[in-house]
């Protein structure tokens, strides 16, 4: 692996069988990810997003091809998943759910506390380190979400659509707040979402794939200086540029997935 590189997939290919035949969810995917990049990956539903994300998470095993994922510290874990679902433990406080992973490794009770709340600060969640899931929104649980994977503080992030049952304030809000604590981390994430414009908001380069199977039809540089403010930069006539540019890549295989579902 070169030493940029976070990433590397060669050929990944990902097959499911079962009684009724097999399924080639993932064909020949060829990646690199530098150290520090945040890359985005839209596609069609059914293109295996989810499934290649389990694959780097170690949640699944590629049928054929390989992975390299580069760890410079063997202290800390390798990936962390924010998943699109409620993920949060209901019978734990906040604080208890944000500093989860550090009481799995055993760090002591004072530090995980103090870890947890400058998190939770930067979430803003600070007023409710102390209530319940129950007593929150939907956009504060995904909050504690992603507050609870930068706490464990992983080589890589891994997000699969996690803002995407949220309102569109809510959205925007996260956005804006992810893009604060990961520009502080510096971490190498990898996020899926069917949104065009959080794509372009979050992303360093946008990877667009096919219809079933997934394959990598393009990899769009976003090319957008950051720090960001969200405002700004979607009414940038960049933005507008690249919007149509990976609308146009996207919307054939989009129309592709929906025939196919027609004709099931």
């Amino acid at each position: 692996m070169y030493p940029t590189e976070a990433i590397l997939t060669e050929n990944l290919t990902k097959i499911f069988n079962s009684r009724n035949g097999s399924v080639t969810a993932l064909a020949d995917i060829n990646l690199s990810v530098k150290d520090g990049e945040f890359l985005c990956i839209v596609g069609p539903s059914g293109c295996g997003k989810t499934t290649f994300l389990r694959i780097l998470a170690g949640l699944e095993k590629q049928t054929s091809g390989r992975v390299y994922m580069r760890s410079k510290n063997p202290e800390k874990p390798l990936t962390s998943m924010v998943f699109q679902g409620d993920s949060v433990f209901p019978w734990m406080t906040v604080t208890e759910n944000v500093a989860y992973g550090l009481r799995i490794k055993g760090v002591p009770v004072k530090e995980r506390r103090e870890t947890a709340a400058r998190y939770l600060k930067m979430m803003g969640l600070s007023k409710f380190a102390h209530a319940f899931p129950y007593q929150l929104s939907g956009g504060m649980k995904q909050r504690i979400n992603v507050a609870r994977a930068f706490v464990s503080d992983p080589e890589i992030l891994l997000m699969d659509e996690p803002f995407g049952a949220l309102d569109e304030q809510n959205r925007l809000i996260l956005q804006q707040e992810l893009l604060k604590i990961w520009e502080g981390s510096g971490k190498t994430s990898l996020f899926i979402t069917h949104s065009i414009d959080e794509a372009l908001i979050l992303g360093d380069r946008v990877m667009v794939m096919t219809a079933h199977p997934g394959k990598i039809k393009a990899i769009v540089d976003v090319n957008i200086e950051r720090p960001r403010d969200i405002l700004s930069l979607r009414s940038s006539p960049r933005f507008a540029a690249l919007y149509r540019d990976i609308w146009h890549l996207l919307q054939e295989e989009v129309m592709k997935a929906s025939a196919r579902e027609l004709a099931i």
